[in-house]
């Protein structure tokens, strides 16, 4: 084997694409070790622990920006999400993403853009994903936002703690209300509710 499977969170086993299948009741991510890591970065594992307690994945449409090997996106997808735009500048990290949805055997319920957010017409997401640099989502707030449906969730990664605040004062600043923020050893990963006008369970 290439690495070694791991396990995170309640349900979450990442393994090479020659690994045995779970026989545990955990849900495989088959990942194409790369340039691009396997997922073991810390704000990876954040959002994946996050991801799983959403309760908004069911049916969603899914934006991933930044999607580097695309696992946010077919993690949600595996946990019942209907469809998922991935988004990378990279186009190293678009094939990368497109071999791992391959070997997840989702490559029907994914699309893929080599680009920025500029290059995604569609919008009203229920769930964005967005593990990018902090300096670059608090220049994405206004845009990130409108992208995601009154009452959708957005859940941001990459941040270092020094831009933490910044970006969750951004967000808010939009009309957007902090459900968790989860401060990691570096980074930090914010989950956060578009308002529609109820109010959410904070957990700051």
């Amino acid at each position: 084997m290439n690495y070694q499977p791991l396990t995170i969170g309640r349900n979450f086993r990442i393994c090479p694409p020659e690994a045995v299948p779970a026989n545990n009741g955990r849900i495989d991510l088959v990942m194409q070790r790369g340039a691009f890591g396997s997922g073991e970065h810390e704000t990876t594992e954040s959002c994946l622990e996050i991801l799983e307690k959403i309760p908004v994945v069911k049916g969603a449409r899914i934006l991933d920006l930044g999607s580097g090997t695309g696992i946010l996106a077919i993690a949600a997808l595996k946990l019942g999400a209907g469809h998922a735009i991935c988004v990378d500048i990279e186009p190293n990290a678009v094939e990368t993403a497109r071999h791992n949805c391959r070997l997840n055997d989702l490559e029907d319920r994914v699309t893929h853009i080599t680009g920025t957010l500029d290059n995604v017409l569609e919008s009203g997401f229920d769930l964005v994903l967005a593990n990018i640099y902090g300096d670059i989502l608090l220049s994405l707030a206004p845009s990130l936002t409108t992208k995601t449906r009154p009452g959708g969730r957005l859940l941001l990664s990459g941040i270092l703690w020094e831009y933490n605040f910044d970006v969750r004062q951004a967000y808010e600043r939009q009309g957007c209300v902090v459900v968790k923020n989860h401060l990691l050893e570096e980074f930090s990963s914010v989950e956060m509710l578009r308002n529609s006008g109820e109010n959410a369970a904070s957990d700051k």
